[in-house]
């Protein structure tokens, strides 16, 4: 046999026995909380056309897809993005609804890229979609509810940090920036890299004063209080509407009681270009990344033929469990696995098993060949709860 044959390509893995179950657990807690605030499952293809995660849709770059062909000659793609594919629904199914529509899922994406750095190519991710709601009280429902799916899960100590991308925006436009400069110094700024955005900056000529407005951006965050300093920053109209949205999404947080878990990190800028005002990301101990992640994305489905504004946040299920593993707070789901090893007839184990799965225990019946302490020791290992000999 060739054992390459049991391996697993590089960027996935297996997951099974005690792991799986509580994953699952962690998958419906999070859920629960969701269909809480009213948002129904929508299940979308896991491959989908090219273009609906095109560069004009301001997705996945084009070389971190898996890219195949159908026999028609379409170039597919394995999904990358869920947002994306959530946006194409909403537009061919509810072209004609004007009502603010709610969405959540689970599912598999996949990303292709070399540079893993202990990420996996294919992970599980659960969100939100709220298609048709333009207004802060949307901004801060997803907030607030991404708070509460989180404790929900057993999540103690987590942070979600709020940015708004129309605050950089307006500062590009206002130093007169192109497109490919933009994204450059997004780059930059993202990490916190003041010196190549200083570089990058002086050599397009840029006034000393959008210099300085530009890369004063790195240091505003933390508490509500920078806000304040955000406008020092702000000479237009544009950067200006965005910390005054982000104040009014503050306030509306306080109402829902979440107001601890919030801080402001105004250099936050995804590499996702269909964000166009509030986004967020959500940081907790034992994991190198953000855990959860989202934003306002008002353009987007546009690109699917349906003009409305909208906003959501996904969650990686794999990251939030290396989180609740490490922290050591994994909830722990009900195990309802029994065991039954039977020598005695057929019949009469059939009538145990039935009694007991009526009950509600998730019965496995095996005809005792082996001795009782390998039974015992296969049940400890393959996560059952109990083991009955009759």
């Amino acid at each position: 046999m060739n054992k390459r044959l049991v391996h697993t390509p590089e960027g996935v893995r297996d997951i099974y026995g005690a792991e799986y179950a509580c994953r699952q657990n962690v998958e419906r807690l999070f859920n629960d909380k969701l269909h809480s605030f009213g948002y129904q499952d929508i299940q979308t293809p896991t491959f989908e056309f090219f273009d609906v995660f095109s560069r004009e849709v301001g997705t996945t770059p084009s070389k971190e897809l898996y890219k195949f062909f159908d026999k028609e000659g379409n170039t597919l793609v394995l999904r990358p993005d869920f947002t994306p594919s959530i946006a194409r629904c909403a537009a061919k199914y509810f072209m004609d609804e004007t009502i603010p529509l709610r969405f959540c899922y689970t599912g598999n994406n996949f990303i292709n890229t070399s540079d893993l750095q202990g990420k996996l190519k294919e992970t599980t991710q659960t969100g939100a979609e709220l298609i048709g709601d333009v207004s802060p009280e949307g901004d801060a429902e997803m907030i607030a509810m991404l708070v509460e799916a989180l404790i929900n899960c057993g999540l103690k100590e987590f942070q979600v940090s709020i940015g708004q991308i129309d605050f950089f925006k307006g500062l590009c436009e206002q130093a007169r920036l192109d497109e490919d400069t933009e994204l450059e110094l997004r780059e930059f700024i993202s990490n916190r890299n003041d010196f190549g955005a200083q570089e990058l900056l002086t050599q397009k000529g840029v006034s000393e004063k959008s210099v300085n407005s530009l890369l004063s951006v790195s240091s505003l965050f933390g508490g509500y209080d920078i806000l304040d300093r955000a406008l020092e920053c702000a000479d237009n109209e544009r950067s200006v509407k965005a910390v005054d949205r982000l104040r009014k999404v503050y306030e509306l947080l306080k109402l829902y009681g979440v107001e601890g878990y919030i801080s402001f990190d105004l250099a936050m800028v995804s590499k996702y270009n269909y964000y166009t005002g509030v986004i967020f990301k959500a940081y907790t101990y034992q994991t190198g990344s953000a855990i959860a992640k989202g934003g306002r994305y008002d353009r987007l489905l546009e690109h699917f033929g349906k003009a409305a504004p909208a906003t959501g946040f996904v969650v990686i299920i794999d990251d939030l469990m290396t989180a609740l593993t490490r922290q050591n707070i994994c909830p722990e789901p009900e195990n309802k696995n029994f065991l039954l090893v039977y020598s005695c007839g057929t019949a009469e184990a059939v009538r145990e098993a039935k009694r007991l799965r009526s009950e509600g225990f998730r019965t496995v019946m095996l005809k005792k060949e082996k001795s009782e302490e390998e039974y015992r020791e296969f049940a400890r290992r393959n996560n059952f709860l109990q083991v009955s000999f009759i």
